[in-house]
């Protein structure tokens, strides 16, 4: 047994060992517990034990450097702190050698991870492409065949079986039957669509009812899911790569240094302080400027249920003046909801939604989901008991309801159903819902109609004023949606938004987004579904909602809000715009300690010792500074929406 334990170890150390992103893991435990002990002066054999950090963080940034240098021709941060990793050495100063290398691989090691998760996430999506096809050969025919195979081999004019639960292969048109598809990974709207013959069906959707006959208008590799799949994986932002701040400072500070160094040195002979030069130059201050701020922002982001993929997305949202939402999930709840109840004949509301109740309990349809919810939660009563319950797909259903010991039928549906049984009188406010673009069911028992429902993917409460935050912030909103456009437009004209696009699949959110940075504005992505994965990966900054959204959509977004909560979003653009603030503010404490530092080593004020603390003065000046952020007061804007919505009050209004 001891001999089994013993291999498993040594099988796991060799795995850690040898995937490189595990290793450099290893190496920054290994390289802060050195610094510990080396702070409070353990040493082996005399040996500080800050060397081990050295060794195991230092020397790659020193080497990558080195290579750089003579390879890429390219002087970026890490000649700075290769140059203050070894100025630290050269005055004895080992400890804070040790510090500044475990503090750039520490930030190597999170921007990999990033990666890692991205790639993640990608890999996930394959789990929507459906991997089967139930083609029927010889269709029409008394001997047909039905033959299970795969999806790449599905041909345009196959035909295909499609099983209640069931994915759609391969984008195709029914051409027999009738169901209702879920159309929400692809297109993300929240109420599933009725088909019958000639309705075009997409892969992988999920075909929720009853079995039909499609025949196939597009071969697997050319489907609406792989479309998905490829621009998920191709789509890039647009100036991803974001300069550092530090790495902008980097060529001009490091030919200064060498050059104030050398000079100093030839003119006064003194190569002490050419020596306490570089040390003053260390860029322990100039690199945690930004990487302080960030860990800052991010802790107070934190605090809202926000999380923020790296510093890079920071920077890009302080300077998006543009951000396109997509509309269920986000600006709304994702759900169907019934938002009024009309009883028609006297009938009282609670009887009627109780007759309507009970039928539509034996269906599992989304919009009779929400009725039961709604009888559940606001009437609170019992049911009646149903019998030869029938289901007519993408019409309605109908079942016979046992009350005051008769038999009475019930139908519930579409208005054409309920007109083949009885006539259904005309509503002024149902004219009026059908322009918002609400579903309305109709019921009727077998001799009179009984009555409508309305049901709308309603707003969130805090859509409206956050818009109106957003606008006060000179930033400009859009609505990006898979919904037609009656329902599109009603919800913009109850967010007072006038721009916005219907009817968009994957690819017309992404062209809406390509076409702003064609035209050099940033412009920011919220989304919640598997459809918004290519928009949010395109935007500048994708900002998924995490809480009802996708593992994919999260993984393609580079901020998620793990709360499932927009009214943060205002927080979020001024915790970014002061952030850069912070940073500028950083980098110019630290260059000015450092330049004030050089003057006096130049005429010989301060020696490597005195140089060394100044450096390390500066750091802490600029660590103090960033960590003023975990507190950052939100602005008043977000104080009063959170008051109104009976949030966590821990926040004075003042800055």
């Amino acid at each position: 047994m001891d001999i089994l334990m013993f291999a498993v170890i040594k099988m796991e150390l060799k795995e850690l060992i040898i995937d490189e992103y595990n290793r450099n893991g290893l190496f920054i435990v290994i390289s802060i517990l050195s610094l510990i002990l080396g702070y409070f002066e353990f040493n082996f054999y005399f040996i500080n034990l800050s060397w081990i950090a050295i060794l195991l963080c230092g020397l790659p940034i020193i080497k990558d450097a080195i290579l750089g240098l003579i390879v890429d021709h390219d002087i970026k941060a890490d000649v700075l702190v290769s140059m203050g990793i070894i100025s630290s050495i050269l005055i004895g100063e080992v400890f804070a050698a040790g510090v500044i290398s475990v503090i750039m691989a520490i930030g190597g090691f999170l921007e990999e991870y990033t990666v890692n998760k991205t790639e993640k996430g990608i890999e996930e999506i394959y789990d929507l492409n459906p991997l089967n096809a139930r083609i029927i050969l010889d269709y029409s025919k008394t001997t047909e065949k039905e033959v299970l195979t795969d999806t790449e081999v599905v041909k345009v004019k196959d035909i295909i079986k499609v099983l209640p639960g069931e994915q759609i292969p391969v984008d195709g048109r029914i051409i027999e039957g009738h169901s209702s598809v879920d159309e929400s990974a692809l297109t993300g709207e929240s109420i599933a669509k009725d088909k019958k013959v000639n309705s075009p069906v997409y892969s992988g959707t999920i075909n929720t009812y009853g079995s039909f006959y499609m025949e196939a208008t597009k071969e697997g590799k050319d489907s609406s899911i792989q479309k998905l799949i490829n621009l998920i994986e191709e789509a890039k932002p647009e100036n991803a790569h974001v300069v550092r701040q530090a790495d902008k400072w980097a060529t001009w500070i490091v030919v200064i240094a060498f050059v104030l160094a050398i000079s100093t040195w030839f003119i006064t002979g003194e190569v002490i302080r050419a020596v306490t030069i570089l040390v003053v130059f260390c860029p322990c201050g100039l690199v945690l400027a930004t990487p302080t701020a960030i860990v800052g922002a991010s802790g107070n982001l934190t605090k809202f249920g926000i999380l923020v993929r790296n510093g890079e997305t920071i920077e890009k949202l302080s300077k998006v003046k543009d951000i396109a939402f997509d509309k269920t999930g986000t600006l709304t709840y994702g759900k169907p909801k019934v938002v009024n109840i009309i009883p028609e004949d006297n009938i009282s509301q609670e009887e009627f939604i109780q007759l309507v109740a009970s039928v539509e309990k034996n269906s599992e349809h989304p919009l009779a989901k929400a009725i039961i919810n709604k009888f559940e939660e606001d009437f609170n009563g019992d049911y009646l008991k149903t019998k030869d319950f029938k289901m007519v797909l993408s019409e309605g259903v109908e079942a016979k309801i046992d009350k005051d010991n008769e038999d009475m039928e019930i139908f519930v549906g579409k208005k054409e159903f309920i007109s083949n049984h009885v006539s259904v009188s005309e509503n002024s406010q149902i004219s009026k819902f059908e322009e918002n673009g609400s579903t309305i069911i109709y019921a009727s028992s077998e001799n009179r109609f009984l009555g409508s429902i309305v049901l709308l993917d309603v707003l969130r409460e805090d859509s409206k004023i956050v818009i109106s935050q957003l606008n006060g912030e000179n930033i400009n909103s859009l609505m990006l949606t898979g919904d037609n456009e009656k329902t599109a437009n009603y919800i913009a004209s109850q967010l007072d938004l006038n721009d916005f696009k219907a009817n968009c699949m994957p690819e017309d959110k992404i062209n809406t987004i390509t076409s702003y940075q064609k035209s050099n504005k940033m412009i920011a992505m919220v989304g919640d579904g598997i459809n918004d994965g290519p928009a949010l990966k395109k935007a500048d900054v994708g900002i998924a909602m995490g809480g009802v959204g996708s593992d994919i959509t999260i993984e393609a977004s580079d901020i998620t809000f793990v709360s499932d909560d927009i009214r943060y979003i205002p927080h979020l653009f001024d915790v970014s715009k002061k952030t850069m603030e912070k940073i500028n503010v950083n980098i110019f404490l630290s260059l000015a300690i450092n330049f004030t530092a050089m003057f006096l080593a130049m005429f010989g004020l301060i020696g490597p010792v005195a140089g060394a603390l100044i450096h390390n003065i500066g750091s802490v000046i600029v660590v103090i500074n960033s960590s003023l952020l975990l507190n950052y007061k939100i602005t008043d804007k977000d104080f009063s929406l959170i008051n109104n919505n009976g949030i966590s009050k821990e926040f004075s209004k003042s800055k």
